[in-house]
């Protein structure tokens, strides 16, 4: 009599450190939508972009846009990238593309007096949240432009220069940046010689000379070294030893 070969013992699924939680494959598309293709093959859909300007000014708002662009790439929305990396005439002509093309879009700012209370990183945080909460729909993820931002409704993703990495996050940033420009535009006509049309508040050579002749208007933020400083009357020189986040001039626009 023959012994019964036993069969080999079936070979039981393994769950690893890399396999467990599921990640989107991530596979190259066109332009800045690889990241954005493979959460929506994931099903994490619709994805929602966050950015903001105007951070690193001393006068004017913060200013945060969030941008649902959907799973289609849009021929007119090709050449998107980063805002700073665009001319603002091209930043114009993307503006209203954007506002039609766009499944969802908010725009919010946080004005002076509140970066002062809350301080600038907060106000950026809380500008995201508010962004977000603006679209109108609840996008299924969201990438934020470098900050991590707690207290959103749904996952969300901090991208380091995710303004040049994806669109939705890229298409933010224009909004930001064009809606700010224009706001300070219209400063630069109810509050006269500090040049805000120029350089949009931010803390050129210009600027500062203009901030210590004057003193600083309503739009600035006390709560900056540099402004503080012209509040007190010291000169630009002082000011330049405070640690002024001094800017080019080309740089602001």
């Amino acid at each position: 009599m023959t012994a019964t070969p036993r069969r080999a013992p079936r070979a039981r699924a393994t769950l690893t450190r890399s396999s467990w939680p599921p990640r989107p494959i991530i596979r190259r598309a066109a332009g800045l939508r690889t990241m954005e293709s493979a959460l929506e093959r994931s099903g994490l859909g619709p994805v929602a972009g966050v950015d903001e300007a105007g951070r690193g000014a001393c006068a004017g708002p913060l200013t945060v846009a969030a941008c649902v662009l959907g799973a289609r790439a849009h021929a007119a929305l090709a050449d998107l990238d980063d805002s700073k990396k665009l001319t603002e005439r091209r930043r114009e002509e993307l503006f209203p593309k954007i506002q039609r093309l766009a499944l969802a879009w908010s725009v919010v700012s946080i004005d002076a007096a509140e970066v002062d209370r809350i301080g600038v990183h907060v106000a950026n945080i809380e500008g995201m949240r508010r962004a977000v909460a603006g679209l109108g729909m609840t996008p299924g993820y969201v990438l934020t432009d470098g900050f991590r931002v707690p207290g959103l409704p749904v996952p969300s993703l901090p991208v380091i220069a995710g303004d040049a990495t994806a669109a939705c996050i890229a298409a933010a940033s224009v909004l930001a940046k064009v809606s700010r420009d224009r706001l300070m535009v219209q400063l630069d006509e109810t509050i006269p010689g500090y040049g805000f049309a120029v350089h949009k508040g931010y803390s050129t050579r210009a600027h500062s000379a203009a901030m210590t002749a004057l003193g600083p208007s309503r739009e600035h933020r006390m709560s900056y070294a540099n402004v503080a400083a012209a509040a007190a009357g010291l000169s630009p020189d002082a000011v330049d030893a405070l640690g002024r986040m001094d800017c080019r001039d080309a740089g602001t626009r």
